[in-house]
């Protein structure tokens, strides 16, 4: 996929085994469902002389991710693994239904209680990338890519961020909330303020902006102007008060509400959803900024975007500069099959299963432990 080619082109290498942080517990079968901890007692002392081939697939066209970090389990955790042979796609890549994404080949006592886990692992990772990058996609006009700020952080266990972050780096997300989101490939997070500082500061919106600037002067500063419910009278206060220095503003309007400048407007409303963050606000905003000097100020949306509601901004060409978006991105979508399709290299599996070679599949040398 070009597009993905192009932004991970200089940016990072395939991830390595020392990349992950795996429980322990995984090479004792904790994380195994008990019918593949018991196949595997079954076939040590009664098959011993087996070698299968295992092949995963999903359903849809989507953008693959987990692939670095299920050789790393492998190699981590599966029996003699330089004596498997491996064949898999690369993170970022276009499949399609029913495509070949990962074969192993070996003894199935040396690494088939894993298969859960990898199946796991290619779902959560697959899901957040295709989800990023369908939100990329919608955020993309003519040819300029409008940033998306993942900022998942809230919306699930905070464990998973480091994983979350890479496959939505993977998608096309190059903007992330916490440092976890982004340890996996190499950059920090990103953010300025949130509500909790403006309400320490009892509203004062400028009061909270001056902090800000003074404790951290070297970064760009964005404000965000929805906590007084009152977008566009907050956002000229900001700009006034800093110039050149205010980079952008940010709305995070909830659903629920109507901001107050529609209730001055009122004349404005009956046409419209006002509430939330809402192409009228925003072009309201646009027109506000710009009648008053302030062209240069950029506006970030957040809260309650997926890739419908960007798509219907861009098309009506509401002039958001970048999108801000969490749970969404999250939503595990994407199932992932493996099936053992090979006995001794014959074709043997569960009625309406087949081996499906893959060209496109490349064989993976695991490092030396």
């Amino acid at each position: 996929m070009k597009e993905i080619e192009q932004k991970l082109a200089g940016k990072i290498d395939r991830l390595t085994n020392k990349t992950f942080k795996f429980d322990e517990r995984v090479g004792e079968g904790w994380f195994s469902a008990v019918y593949f901890l018991k196949t595997k007692e079954i076939v040590e002392k009664k098959l011993t002389d087996n070698t299968v081939t295992m092949q995963f697939f999903q359903r849809g066209n989507s953008v693959l991710c987990g692939t670095d970090e299920v050789i790393a389990l492998i190699q981590t955790f599966a029996t003699n693994p330089d004596e498997l042979e491996i064949h898999s796609l690369k993170d970022g890549d276009k499949i399609e239904p029913f495509e070949s994404v990962l074969t192993i080949t070996g003894p199935y006592q040396n690494f088939g209680f894993l298969e859960g886990i990898i199946d796991g692992i290619l779902a959560r990772r697959t899901s957040v990338a295709t989800n990023v990058y369908n939100v990329a996609k919608a955020a993309r006009v003519s040819g300029v890519q409008k940033p998306v700020i993942f900022m998942g952080d809230r919306d699930d266990h905070f464990t998973q961020q480091a994983g979350d972050g890479y496959a939505a780096f993977i998608g096309g997300s190059t903007a992330q909330a916490t440092h976890a989101m982004n340890e996996w490939w190499g950059k920090e997070g990103i953010g300025t303020m949130p509500h909790a500082l403006i309400q320490m500061f009892k509203g004062d919106i400028l009061a909270a902006s001056k902090a800000y600037h003074e404790i951290f002067p070297e970064d760009e500063l964005m404000a965000l102007v929805d906590y007084n419910n009152d977008v566009i009278t907050d956002s000229l206060k900001v700009a006034h008060e800093f110039g050149e220095k205010l980079t952008a503003v940010r709305l995070d309007t909830s659903g629920t509400m109507v901001d107050k400048y529609f209730l001055r407007n009122y004349d404005l409303m009956g046409t419209f959803d006002p509430r939330g963050v809402n192409p009228e606000l925003i072009f309201a905003l646009r027109e506000a900024l710009d009648s008053e000097g302030f062209k240069h100020v950029k506006i970030v949306a957040s809260g309650g975007f997926n890739q419908k509601k960007i798509t219907a901004f861009e098309e009506r060409g509401v002039p958001v500069d970048m999108y801000g978006i969490g749970r969404d991105l999250l939503q595990v979508n994407i199932g992932f099959t493996g099936d053992n399709v090979l006995l001794n290299g014959q074709p043997e599996a569960k009625q309406g299963r087949v081996y499906r070679p893959n060209d496109r599949l490349e064989r993976v040398v695991l490092e030396t432990k």
